[in-house]
């Protein structure tokens, strides 16, 4: 059985999520970042980790697609144009949505305050507006990133969506903010938001 290290208000949830998708059984140990727990199988003490019997591994966006190579789904075959399109929507929800609201929130919260660079947040709107517009353009017809098959990146986009709203970010396309309802109603998401 895997077990999860992480807080559930931390990209830990991405992989709550998908563990709920894939309906495997799972152990979460919702311990918090740099905790003596989380340093035993990280030294940075970030999180999430997961451990898989003896072996453990860190970033979220690595276990989720451990996860989904591991178990056949989420995710299309590597070596195949479309894993190639799929690791490009990765990329995009990662370099252009997530480090968008990891800058904005490490210099509002998490810095020294005389490392924090002040003025910073209407950049971070505004590429997170563009951003969400970009994708949305690279959907296409949807329901998912890629078409008719939900993956790993829409997990992303979606966590970030929702770090956006909870962040007070604007989320104004009509497109993005319909794929993300889509995306909240699914039974896994509510089950991982329930833990």
């Amino acid at each position: 059985m895997y077990k999860i290290i992480g807080g559930l208000r931390t990209r830990t949830f991405r992989v709550l999520w998908m563990l709920e998708e894939l309906g495997v059984a799972y152990e979460h140990i919702a311990s918090a970042a740099h905790s003596d727990e989380v340093k035993a199988h990280n030294a940075a003490g970030k999180v999430p980790v997961l451990l898989d019997g003896d072996d453990s591994v860190t970033d979220s966006t690595a276990i989720m697609q451990y996860l989904a190579d591991k178990h056949g789904a989420f995710t299309y075959p590597a070596g195949t144009i479309e894993r190639a399109k799929q690791d490009a929507f990765t990329q995009f929800a990662l370099d252009e949505m997530d480090a968008v609201l990891w800058v904005a929130t490490r210099h509002a919260l998490y810095l020294p305050e005389d490392k924090r660079v002040d003025g910073l947040r209407p950049t971070c709107e505004w590429e997170f507006e563009r951003s969400q517009n970009e994708l949305m353009r690279r959907m296409g017809e949807g329901p998912f990133l890629m078409g008719d098959q939900m993956t790993v990146p829409d997990i992303i986009a979606t966590h970030c969506g929702n770090w956006a709203i909870g962040a007070k970010f604007p989320v104004t396309n009509p497109d993005f903010k319909a794929y993300l309802a889509r995306m909240r109603d699914r039974d896994a998401f509510s089950r991982a938001r329930a833990l």
